[in-house]
């Protein structure tokens, strides 16, 4: 039988790619699983002769190219938006691993109305001057986030202090901004002009309760779990890390100063091994639930990055799902054979859609 072919639309600028040292581990991943993989962008497809070309990774770290047959399957790790990926993305070309997700504000509303994991949300509306008010008023610590952002920039953190609200955020260009408001009035004042310049695509703002995630002491500490599916096309929770923030940072994220560990290391060190293991198990829970709950409104996926929030109490949070996951945390952990394991469930999961998909032809 010939070898399956597999499709990667990612963004890509001359040889210069999104995400180089993953999208390698990709190409190498299909070698030794024994499909034909390749990257491409929307510019690299020609409809009519039903050829791509498509890019993969020497040994020597250098990307070659050549004209490739037609995937079977496309794995779309696309990340920036744009018209050219949408015309693609929203044609019958090709069949996806994964389906098209939506951005954060929608998902959050979505997650909010559902009774299965109603108990893992943290109260969140829209960014408006009333709701911050409100929002004020009902808790001592929130969290400003653009409904449509990625990697943990524009966030901004707002602590309730006996004299007025300590700010702090994280630009566009990770930079951190500090500042005390006096009032609600002067702190409203300072995030109109911050959402206003922070503003992604015309997108809103959101605002989310704020809980206590100082698991080690003085920095934002949080789970990132990876649930993607098997070769036999069924979700399994492929592991989990923590992420410390860096000092002084509003957020978690490891390309903000953030840094790895494992789960033991802070879960289990903070709460001990019985209380650590329940927690787990919610973790996974709680993961399964909201990719359930994702296919049930969006049909079909592939893979999940899912930000758990764990409280100094030891109470778990959706904080929030991204639907093209990096890998880093687990490369970071030390943990070779996991991270491996991370970069071959998608290829894997695509080719078993191929054989399904020769199968039935």
């Amino acid at each position: 039988m010939s070898k399956l072919i597999i499709g990667v639309m990612v963004y890509r600028n001359g040889l210069s790619f999104s995400e180089p040292g993953y999208f390698r581990e990709l190409t190498k991943a299909g070698e030794r699983l024994g499909a034909e993989v390749y990257l491409f962008s929307p510019a690299d497809i020609d409809p009519k002769g039903r050829k791509i070309r498509g890019f993969t990774a020497e040994s020597d770290g250098n990307w070659s190219h050549r004209m490739h047959p037609w995937p079977e399957i496309v794995i779309d790790r696309y990340r920036r938006a744009g018209s050219d990926y949408m015309k693609i993305r929203t044609s019958n070309l090709f069949r996806y691993a994964n389906n098209r997700f939506t951005n954060k504000w929608r998902v959050t509303k979505l997650f909010l109305k559902e009774p299965s994991l109603s108990r893992w949300m943290p109260e969140t509306v829209e960014y408006t001057g009333p709701n911050l008010l409100k929002m004020l008023d009902s808790h001592p610590l929130l969290y400003i986030k653009p409904g449509n952002g990625t990697g943990g920039s524009s966030i901004v953190r707002v602590k309730r202090l006996k004299d007025g609200y300590d700010v702090l955020g994280r630009s566009r260009s990770l930079s951190r901004k500090r500042t005390k408001a006096a009032t609600a009035a002067g702190l409203k004042s300072w995030l109109d002009a911050w959402t206003l310049k922070e503003r992604i695509r015309n997108g809103i703002f959101m605002i989310q309760q704020g809980v206590d995630l100082s698991l080690v002491e003085g920095r934002v500490t949080d789970a990132r779990l990876l649930i993607q599916k098997t070769d036999s096309g069924v979700w399994d929770i492929t592991g989990m890390g923590m992420r410390i923030g860096a000092a002084g940072s509003s957020t978690s994220n490891l390309h903000g100063g953030g840094k790895a560990a494992t789960f033991d290391s802070v879960v289990t060190e903070r709460f001990g091994s019985e209380r650590a293991a329940a927690i787990r198990k919610e973790c996974h829970e709680l993961a399964h639930a909201v990719v359930k709950v994702i296919e049930s409104h969006f049909g079909s996926m592939m893979e999940f990055g899912i930000d758990i929030g764990i409280d100094t109490a030891g109470r778990v949070w959706l904080i929030e799902v991204n639907p093209k996951p990096g890998r880093d945390l687990f490369k970071s952990i030390g943990d070779r054979s996991l991270y491996r394991t991370t970069v071959e469930r998608p290829i894997q999961y695509a080719m078993y859609l191929a054989r399904n998909q020769r199968s039935q032809s």
